[in-house]
């Protein structure tokens, strides 16, 4: 249901020197990075580190100050439709035209991929099917909840056979059964040979998923592997990902300061106690 139409060599996805600045504000600094076909990649970083503009210039809605993004080696800045045609964008924030009817909706977004006619009849009541939506197939998708809705945005993200999935904070808003369909669907979907580039603020969904990750911070790439090449690289031992994170994004700065104020018994006298 889900194969990829993944094929040829080279790297899915290649950052070359990525760079986005606002005037003198760089909020994405001279990214290098490769992701391998049927890899689920991890992209993870604090509030700010330049993980959604760098997902916007992967996707193409974003230009490049300099540097470019490469898709299955195709452009995305000079090769628009050649390197879009691989990806499905799952955002966070799913928008949806509230006047159509579920099945209206995947029928408009797969003509703009040019698929039409009974193979997208036959695609859509699959994708439906399996998201549960099917009793509302014909229900216009203003009356869908947050979770239905970010349901119906997969399965558009999925409607074209894409080969390289971007995703950024899958499980928001689903109830633990759509999560764990979710997860079950990007496992599937890599092991088929396609390509999942994550981002999400779920620590523990990116452990227990992503093959390799990077992790970000003021727009650059702090470190990226495997757990194992993460925690060498933070000297974290058999720590895990939320412990790691913290070390290289400086997040441990915090709970340091916390545990010293306690042990002077300054500042934090009357925390968690009576006024």
């Amino acid at each position: 249901m889900i194969v990829p139409r993944a094929a040829g060599a080279g790297p899915a996805v290649r950052f070359e020197g990525l760079t986005k600045r606002y005037g003198a504000f760089t909020a994405v600094d001279g990214i290098d990075l490769d992701v391998g076909r049927g890899e689920l990649f991890g992209f993870l970083g604090p509030n700010g580190a330049g993980k959604t503009t760098s997902i916007r210039m992967l996707v193409g809605s974003l230009r490049p100050t300099e540097g470019r993004v490469l898709v299955h080696g195709r452009d995305v800045v000079r090769e628009p439709m050649q390197a879009k045609r691989h990806i499905g964008y799952i955002p966070d924030r799913p928008f949806l035209y509230d006047k159509l009817t579920g099945a209206e909706f995947l029928h408009f977004v797969a003509g703009l991929w040019g698929v039409e006619g009974e193979r997208i009849d036959g695609r859509s009541a699959e994708l439906l099917e399996l998201f549960g939506l099917t009793r509302w197939a014909d229900t216009l998708v203003e009356s869908y909840s947050h979770g239905m809705r970010q349901k119906l945005l997969i399965s558009s993200a999925l409607v074209h056979s894409p080969d390289l999935i971007v995703v950024d904070e899958p499980m928001v808003g689903l109830d633990p059964k759509g999560a764990r369909l979710i997860k079950d669907l990007l496992r599937a979907f890599a092991r088929q040979g396609g390509t999942v580039f994550m981002s999400t603020h779920t620590l523990e969904v990116a452990e227990a998923l992503c093959d390799r990750i990077a992790i970000l911070e003021g727009g650059r790439v702090r470190a990226v592997g495997s757990m194992a090449e993460l925690r060498a690289a933070s000297s974290a031992g058999s720590a895990g990902l939320e412990e790691v994170f913290l070390r290289l994004t400086g997040g441990t700065d915090v709970a340091d300061l916390v545990s010293a104020l306690r042990d002077s018994g300054d500042g934090l006298a009357g925390v968690g106690g009576d006024a």
